[in-house]
This record gives C-alpha cells, sequence and structure tokens, in this order.
C-alpha cells in the first residue's frame, strides 16, 4: 500500500503506538485522523501533526459506543471523501492471576475495548473501506494466540479479536485485506502502567519490568508501516514471535515453559 496521500484512521492515539503510527503516517503524507477518548491529548496530537505541513483531524471518540466510531467515521468522510485504513490500536490489558482476582468486573471493559470496540469501528467503516479496496490493521499480540499468565481476561478479548479479523478477511477477500501485528512487549507505551489489576483498579500493586527481549516503540512502528507498505497479512515483532503457531502445535510443554518464565522475568515484586 502507498501511504501518501492517503486516509488512515487511527484509535488509541493518544498516547504510544497509536500517537507514533499516526505522526510516522503523517510524515509519509497522509491524512490521519486520530481518534480516543482524552479529547486533550488528540487535539495536541492534531495540533503537532499540523505544525510539521502535515494533514490531521482529532475526534474524540470511545470505541465502545457504537454511534461515537459512527461519528469518528462521518467527520472523517466529510473532511477527507474516503478511508483507506483503520488502524484498531485501542486497547487496555490487565496483570493478575485469576484465583487472585476479587473483583471480576473489569473483564466486562476488557472485551468492550479490545474486541466490541474493533467491531464497533469494523462495522462503521467497512462500507467505506470496500470503496477504496482498504485496509484494517490491528495492533494486536502473541497473547492473541496462545494464553499467557496473568493475563486470562486479555487473552480472552484478543483470542475474539484475532477469530473475528480472520473471518471478516474471508468473507470480503478481494475487497479489503487485513493486516494483524502480534507484537511482544513494546517499550514506551501505557499498556502495562494502565492494566487492572486484582481488584478491578489500575493502581499499581504489580511491579512489571522490561527484559531484554522487549522491543523500542520507534522499531516497533516503523516494522508494522513497513508491513503495510508490503501488503503482509501478518507481521511478528519481533521476528521470533512467528515460531508460536509451530511451537503451539508440535512442542506445547515447552512453549508454556517458555511463555511462564516470560511472565516471571517481567516482574519486579508481587504483593
Amino acid at each position: 500500500m502507498v501511504i501518501k496521500g492517503k486516509v488512515f484512521i487511527v484509535t488509541g492515539a493518544s498516547s504510544g503506538i497509536g500517537k507514533q503510527l499516526s505522526k510516522s503516517f503523517a510524515k509519509s503524507g497522509a491524512h490521519v485522523v486520530c481518534a480516543a477518548r482524552r479529547k486533550d491529548h488528540i487535539d495536541s496530537l492534531s495540533d503537532s501533526i499540523k505544525s510539521f505541513g502535515g494533514s490531521s483531524l482529532a475526534v474524540q471518540t470511545d470505541v465502545t459506543i457504537l454511534k461515537e466510531c459512527a461519528n469518528m467515521i462521518e467527520k472523517t468522510m466529510e473532511l477527507y471523501g474516503r478511508i483507506d485504513c483503520l488502524v484498531l490500536n485501542a486497547g487496555i490489558s490487565m496483570w493478575s492471576k485469576f484465583e487472585k482476582i476479587t473483583n471480576i468486573e473489569f473483564f466486562d471493559d476488557l472485551i468492550k475495548v479490545n474486541y466490541l470496540g474493533a467491531v464497533n469501528c469494523c462495522y462503521t467503516a467497512l462500507p467505506h473501506l470496500k470503496k477504496t479496496n482498504g485496509k484494517i490493521v490491528s495492533t494486536s499480540t502473541a497473547q492473541a494466540l496462545i494464553g499467557f499468565p496473568n493475563h486470562s481476561g486479555y487473552v480472552a478479548s484478543k483470542h475474539a479479536l484475532h477469530g473475528f479479523l480472520s473471518t471478516l478477511a474471508m468473507e470480503h477477500r478481494g475487497e479489503i485485506s487485513v493486516l494483524e501485528a502480534v507484537l511482544s512487549w513494546i517499550r514506551g507505551t501505557n499498556l502495562r502502567n494502565n492494566a487492572f489489576e486484582f481488584d478491578g483498579s489500575k493502581d499499581i500493586k504489580t511491579l512489571k519490568k522490561h527484559t531484554k527481549e522487549s522491543v523500542s516503540l520507534n522499531d516497533c512502528v516503523e516494522k508494522i508501516i513497513q508491513a503495510i507498505k508490503d501488503e503482509k497479512r501478518e507481521i511478528y515483532i519481533p521476528g521470533k514471535l512467528r515460531l508460536l503457531p509451530f511451537l503451539n502445535l508440535f512442542f506445547k510443554n515447552y512453549l508454556e515453559r517458555k511463555v511462564k518464565s516470560a511472565i516471571d522475568e517481567n516482574i519486579v515484586t508481587e504483593e
């Protein structure tokens, strides 16, 4: 896909991967719609893009509300008249063993944001994406493919999204394309600090650190953009994650030990 001149909608654009992608798209000559709940953050981002000559529109959007997603699409069409790419980046995580959870209600939020929020965006954008043979990009995770300790609700929401997008790609083959970016831990995002804890709060009780296996935000974004240009259907960041489906099929016990070890290495202390 040629990025210059195309219209990109980026959800979860207020920080982290979404913010960096928005800037990079604009620097490559794209028109960028920055969508997120925090209006001040996306207004600032949009102003920053315009300051270096980029084209941008900020639309305050809660992806869990279908009407707000429809408004995001309407505003985009009013200004740009087309949609070439929808980047599903809005997301929220958790960090707790299932048996230690004292308030299970936050599982609803995980499903609403990570899965149903993406469904809302796709539902409202799909007719316009079909007209441009457009693309849906999901900033996904290894948790969409296999189980991960301390992430049961997050894993479930990402499994649901993976299945949904796989089906969408099959139903609309030749009309749209789907890219799933399967990511490991990325440095420079707020995903960990905003993760739900065992009591349903976001007060940090489990201290997490990034190990040498983590990937920088800039490196992650560069690889996603290159995958978009190369019309790939999936990309694994880091590349060794592409072994996950094979290991899960033929060496499941080994893979589960490695995953548990990786989680343990990312915990500093747990109260």
